[in-house]
């Protein structure tokens, strides 16, 4: 029996899996018991360093810095989502005035790191600590000018022939954008923007630059107190991973309702490719 696409293994082929499966499990259990033997030789699972995470008003701390990040992220994405579509689409409008100032303004945004970016606009604030404002702004343009590249390469990935058959039906552009373009631009798109969301909410991190808010600003707290930064770092790893985990989870959900309820019969020429680099 074969498939489609390779030959099943055989004999030899079966038995050298195998050997290499057996391989990789020693290598992996090798490397976490050296990983745990040097970290308990260097003191670092010493009790007095794990003790503060299950103290509950560090446990607070930690979780007030967790809805501070969570805030941030839920605004940020948001805003980037409207930021981009109205720049994606602005990008491919019929009119000079409209397109090039599109263009401009998200070259401008994607091309400059986030960090400057943020750091400019924290400086607009006198670098007051413990704002979320600049921030949030320098998420909503960075991230919204990457997702505007994505919805302008979204709308382009729809069929021509479905466009060009909208038009000599006597549709308006507008009409072919928001009736045959959109709905299923956004249904090709959807990957990327999750994506795109997952790093906006990675991003948050940043708010330790600039002291704002979240859950790198309580673990600043933390490690300063009790010198644990090796500890912090993994524990807020965690938690961003499992937020990462979540988001995932759910815009999966979000793609398999609109895949449900905007099927048109007609299959997309192609997924976005990944624009998010971070």
């Amino acid at each position: 029996m074969s498939s489609v696409l390779f030959d099943v293994p055989g004999p030899r082929a079966r038995r050298r899996h195998r050997i290499l499966s057996v391989v990789t499990i020693v290598a992996v259990v090798a490397f976490l018991a050296l990983v745990l033997w040097r970290l308990a030789e260097t003191g670092q699972l010493a009790s007095d360093k794990w003790e503060v995470f299950v103290t509950p008003a560090y446990i607070e701390v930690i979780a007030e810095g967790l809805y501070y990040t969570l805030l941030a992220a839920v605004i940020a994405i948001i805003g980037a989502l409207v930021f981009g579509m109205l720049f994606g689409i602005g990008k491919l409008s019929d009119h000079a005035w409209v397109r090039w100032p599109s263009w401009l303004v998200v070259e401008f945004f994607r091309a400059v790191p986030l960090y400057i970016l943020i750091t400019y606009l924290w400086a607009l604030y006198k670098f007051q600590i413990e704002l979320l404002p600049p921030l949030v702004i320098g998420l909503i343009l960075y991230n919204g000018s990457v997702l505007a590249e994505i919805v302008r390469a979204g709308i382009n990935a729809v069929p021509k022939g479905q466009v060009e058959a909208a038009y000599a039906l006597g549709m308006r552009k507008s009409a072919v954008m928001r009736i045959v373009q959109l709905p299923q631009a956004i249904k090709i798109m959807t990957p990327s923007i999750i994506s795109q969301c997952i790093v906006a909410l990675k991003d948050t991190s940043l708010g330790y630059v600039i002291v704002a808010p979240g859950l790198t600003y309580a673990g600043r707290q933390i490690w300063r107190e009790y010198e644990n930064e090796l500890q912090v770092a993994l524990v807020l790893g965690a938690i961003y991973i499992i937020l990462n985990l979540i988001l995932e989870q759910v815009g999966r959900f979000a793609q398999r309702r609109l895949t449900e309820s905007r099927s048109t019969g007609v299959e997309p020429m192609t997924e976005v490719p990944v624009l998010a680099t971070r």
